[in-house]
C-alpha cells in the first residue's frame, strides 16, 4: 500500500511538473518571510530589550514597534497559508482525471489521500528548509531598515533565531500536507464513475459550508465598517485591517459565484474585439472555479495595496502629512510582501491553467487556428482575469477605506495620484499576461497533433 502510494506521488510530480514547482516556490516565499517576521518579532520581543538603554527601549516602545510585528507576523501566516492552500489545491484539481482512474482499477481512498500527502512533503519541506535560511537574510535586511528609519534604536542589535524554524515548518509544510489532504479528501471518497465523471465536467456549487461563511465574512465586514464610520478616527483606522481581512475572506469563499458576474461585466466590453476575445471571453465565464483561483489573489492585493497607499495619500492631501516616515515605509514594505504573495498565487494557477489546456490548444491548431490567434485569446483571457480583479479589489478598497476617511476627513472617497491605480492596473495587467503568455507560447513549441495523440 506504501508502495503504490509512493508510485503515484512520483506519478503524479513527473506528470505535473510546473504545478508542483510553483507549490514548492509559493511554499518558499512562505517560509522566507515567516522566517523573516518570525526573527524580527524575536528581535524586538521584551527579552531582547532588557539590556538596552531606557531611551532606547523607550524609542521601541512609543514607535509600537512590537505590535508592528506583531500585526505583520499574523499577515504573513494568514497571507502564506491562503497563497500555499491555494496553489497545492490548484495542483490537486488537476490531478483528478489520473485520480478518478486509479480509483476505477481498484486504488483505495486511503491510498489516493496518502500519495496526494507525499507530493506535498516532497514539494514543501525543502522549501521550508531553505525558506528558514533566506528568512534570516530578509530579518537583517529589515532590521536595518527599521534602523535607518528611526523605527529601531542602533544599540538594538539583530538576533538570529532557530525559534523561527518550527515555525517556518508549521506554516509551509503542515498547511502544505493538510491543504493537499483535504482537497484529495472528497474526491477520494467518490464512487469511481462519479468521480470520472466530475474530473470531466468539473465539480459545480460550492459546498454547504463555504457559500454560507462566505456570506457572512463579507455581511460582517459590512457591518463592521458602518460601525466604524460612527467611530473617532483614531479607533476607525485601527479597526481597518480587520474590514479588509474580512472582505478578503468572504472573497475567496465567495470566489467562484463572484467571478462569474464580475467577469461577464469585463468580458461584455471585450467580447466585441473580436473572435479571440469573444472566445476568451467564454473561457472565463465558463470556468469560474477554475479562474476564480487566480482572480481572487489578484483581488487581495489589489484591495489591500490601494487601502494601504490610500490612507497614506489621502492624509497626505488634506493634511501635508502622510505620517511619520519609518511607519509609512513599514506599511510600504508589509503591502510589498503581500503583493508578493498574491502574485505567486496567481501566477501558479494561470501557468497551471494554461499548462493544463495544452491539449484544448493543440486541438484548436489542429483545426486551423493561427498561433497568433490563439496567442490573442490567451491575452485577451489575462485581461478579463486583470480587469475583474481589479473591479473587485478596487470595490474592497473603497469599503475598507470609507469609514476610515469619513471620520478622519469627512469624506469617504480617498485621493489617489494619477500614477497609484495606473501604477497597480499596469503591474496587474503584466503579471496575468505573462503568466498565460508565456506557458501557452511553450505549449505551442510541440507539434499539435504529437500532444493531442499523447494527452
Amino acid at each position: 500500500m506504501i508502495h503504490m502510494a509512493t508510485g503515484l506521488a512520483r506519478a503524479a510530480l513527473r506528470a505535473h511538473r510546473p504545478a508542483f514547482i510553483g507549490t514548492s516556490v509559493a511554499a518558499l516565499f512562505a517560509a522566507t518571510v515567516v522566517s523573516a517576521s518570525t526573527m524580527m518579532l524575536g528581535t524586538t520581543s521584551t527579552g531582547s530589550t532588557e539590556g538596552l538603554s531606557a531611551s532606547a527601549r523607550r524609542q521601541i516602545t512609543e514607535n509600537g514597534v512590537g505590535d508592528m510585528a506583531i500585526v505583520l507576523l499574523i499577515g504573513s501566516i494568514y497571507m502564506s497559508i491562503f497563497v500555499v492552500v491555494s496553489t497545492m489545491g490548484t495542483a490537486v484539481a488537476q490531478q483528478h482525471r489520473e485520480l478518478a482512474m486509479v480509483r476505477s482499477i481498484g486504488a483505495k481512498p486511503r491510498q489516493i489521500r496518502r500519495a496526494v500527502a507525499l507530493q506535498a512533503l516532497a514539494a514543501s519541506v525543502p522549501a521550508a528548509l531553505a525558506g528558514f535560511a533566506l528568512g534570516g537574510l530578509g530579518a537583517r535586511w529589515w532590521h536595518a531598515g527599521m534602523v535607518s528609519h528611526g523605527l529601531l534604536p542602533a544599540e538594538a542589535t539583530f538576533r538570529f533565531s532557530w525559534v523561527a524554524l518550527p515555525v517556518c515548518v508549521g506554516v509551509a509544510v503542515v498547511t502544505t500536507t493538510l491543504a493537499a489532504f483535504f482537497s484529495a479528501l472528497r474526491f477520494s471518497l467518490l464512487r469511481p464513475a462519479r468521480a470520472l465523471s466530475e474530473a470531466a465536467t468539473g465539480r459545480r456549487g460550492l459546498g454547504m459550508l463555504r457559500a454560507p461563511l462566505g456570506v457572512i465574512a463579507v455581511a460582517g465586514a459590512c457591518f463592521v465598517s458602518v460601525l466604524l464610520s460612527k467611530k473617532p478616527a483614531a479607533e476607525a483606522s485601527e479597526g481597518a485591517f480587520l474590514v479588509l481581512i474580512m472582505f478578503c475572506v468572504g472573497a475567496g469563499l465567495l470566489g467562484p459565484r463572484i467571478i462569474g458576474p464580475a467577469a461577464w461585466l469585463v468580458s461584455a466590453l471585450i467580447g466585441r474585439v473580436g473572435p479571440s476575445a469573444r472566445l476568451a471571453m467564454l473561457n472565463v465565464r465558463s470556468q469560474p472555479r477554475r479562474f476564480s483561483a487566480a482572480v481572487v489573489p489578484l483581488v487581495l492585493v489589489v484591495g489591500f495595496g490601494l487601502t494601504k497607499i490610500g490612507m497614506h495619500t489621502t492624509a497626505q492631501h488634506h493634511t501635508g502629512s502622510a505620517g511619520s516616515t519609518g511607519e509609512v515605509w513599514l506599511d510600504y514594505v508589509g503591502t510589498g510582501l503581500y503583493a508578493g504573495f498574491a502574485a505567486i498565487a496567481a501566477a501558479n494557477t494561470l501557468a497551471m491553467i494554461s499548462f493544463e489546456r495544452r491539449r484544448d490548444v493543440a486541438l484548436l491548431r489542429v483545426v486551423g487556428s493561427q498561433r497568433a490567434q490563439v496567442r490573442a485569446m490567451a491575452a485577451w483571457e489575462a485581461v478579463v482575469v486583470a480587469g475583474t480583479a481589479l473591479l473587485l479589489g478596487g470595490a474592497i478598497a473603497l469599503g475598507t477605506l470609507a469609514p476610515i476617511l469619513s471620520t478622519a476627513f469627512g469624506s469617504a472617497l480617498p485621493y489617489l495620484p494619477w500614477t497609484v491605480p495606473t501604477g497597480v492596473a499596469a503591474g496587474t495587467l503584466l503579471l496575468t499576461l505573462l503568466a498565460t503568455g508565456l506557458p501557452i507560447r511553450a505549449a505551442m513549441r510541440k507539434r499539435a497533433i504529437s500532444v493531442v495523440s499523447s494527452t
